[in-house]
């Protein structure tokens, strides 16, 4: 009796590992519930260290890294347990072995480590019909995990890059008024300001779709959208204030990307409950860019 509830256990969190996996890396939304969990234990770890210190800004390489860890112990462990349940009957033995020598949770770990890094040294041989196909399942899914943690991270830095150009085009948009201040909304082109609306967009989506981005912390203020962000929301002020029909258009537009962007920041990361520019300010002073 007892074998079969560690077996359960062991086969529960081998499903919760493969959940999380498919809900993080390939689900449209990107909900998971271990990488969450994880990235925000990196976030609040490091920032124990002063801001301007380079650690300080490996939160998100750091934790994608203690992600795929974490899958990867929680996994070693679940198929630990399901050969331990059925140790030693259901196993052939190398010759090589010493018996007097041998540890059924220690043969356990090490023959789901040698599977699941698909090493096959063939010393501890699966009988039975079940685990026969049970170890190459492990085996697979280690391949899985490690093409999967090499996609993730694929995926990861070009919506990191889409950030930070938008930050930038921000902050040098910002910069070139302030060196003129003659300009007015009006003399930038709408083209622009609808680029930007759209780059605002895009940034949700990224938001949404790889959520762990938003550990990835930007140690140069004019490259961090949680710094230039609030300057989208100055220029859809002004946008809305312009004589010019297609101006006001594009700055309503801009508006309201910025304000659904800021909802989903507050709904999935801050939880603060209040307006824009409040979330906008929060964004900030979470990164750590206090202005």
């Amino acid at each position: 009796m007892t074998d079969w509830v560690i077996a359960i256990v062991g086969a529960l969190l081998v499903a919760v590992v493969v959940r999380d996996v498919f809900h993080t890396l390939f689900h449209p939304i990107g909900h998971g519930s271990i990488a969450p969990q994880v990235m925000k234990f990196v976030w609040w770890l490091l920032r124990l260290f002063p801001s301007d210190r380079r650690i300080a800004s490996l939160t998100g390489p750091l934790g994608i890294a203690l992600v795929v860890l974490t899958w990867g112990a929680i996994a070693i462990l679940g198929w630990a347990m399901l050969y331990f349940a059925q140790m030693p009957a259901s196993f052939a033995y190398s010759s090589e072995l010493n018996p007097a020598a041998r540890n059924e949770v220690f043969d356990s770990l090490y023959l789901s480590l040698v599977t699941i890094g698909t090493l096959g040294f063939g010393d501890i041989v699966p009988t039975s019909p079940f685990l026969r196909l049970i170890v190459p399942l492990e085996a697979l899914f280690g391949f899985m995990l490690l093409t999967a943690a090499v996609s993730w991270v694929l995926q990861i830095y070009p919506a990191l890059h889409r950030r930070r150009v938008l930050a930038l085009q921000l902050s040098t948009l910002r910069d070139a008024r302030r060196a003129n201040p003659d300009v007015s909304v009006d003399d930038i082109p709408t083209d622009v300001l609808a680029g930007i609306a759209g780059a605002v967009v895009e940034a949700r989506n990224d938001f949404t779709q790889y959520g762990a981005t938003y550990y990835f912390r930007d140690l140069e203020a004019d490259a961090s959208l949680a710094v230039s962000l609030e300057y989208a929301t100055q220029l859809a002020t002004e946008a809305a204030a312009s004589e010019q029909p297609q101006t006001r258009l594009v700055g309503s537009l801009i508006s309201a990307a910025v304000a659904s962007l800021a909802g989903l920041l507050d709904e999935e990361f801050l939880q603060l409950g209040g307006d824009t520019d409040a979330v906008i300010k929060a964004y900030a002073e979470d990164h750590r860019h206090n202005s």
